[in-house]
């Protein structure tokens, strides 16, 4: 189909190109093709202690999380396996044990 990219934005499909921009349609946004090239550079997840995080490690988270529409509440010093890191505000998806699946963020927890 076309070889134009996705909105950085908002990842729509529907990009078109005007001169030497890109624009999406659906949220307004444009961006240059050199934008393109620095925003594909490897993003690095670091923990709360700075350390770098890959797909597949261990943590622990460091404080009591709240569960958001629940009344559990996940303990600090839980460890969590197996982690999957992913774009986004809550950056680590994984199950935490007793709970179930989860989405929680890089900087409560530290790499085990």
């Amino acid at each position: 189909m076309s070889d134009l990219p996705n909105c950085p934005k908002c990842n729509s499909a529907y990009t078109y190109r005007d001169g030497t921009l890109y624009i999406c349609p659906e949220c307004a946004y444009e961006w240059s093709a050199s934008e393109i090239s620095a925003s594909e550079e490897t993003r690095v997840w670091k923990d709360a202690n700075g350390n770098v995080l890959q797909d597949g490690d261990t943590v622990t988270v460091i404080k009591d999380l709240k569960v958001r529409g629940s009344s559990s509440v996940i303990k600090g010093g839980t460890k969590v396996k197996n982690i999957r890191l992913v774009d986004g505000d809550h950056d680590i998806d994984c199950k935490v044990e007793g709970i179930g699946p989860m989405q929680l963020k890089s900087e409560f927890v530290r790499k085990a």
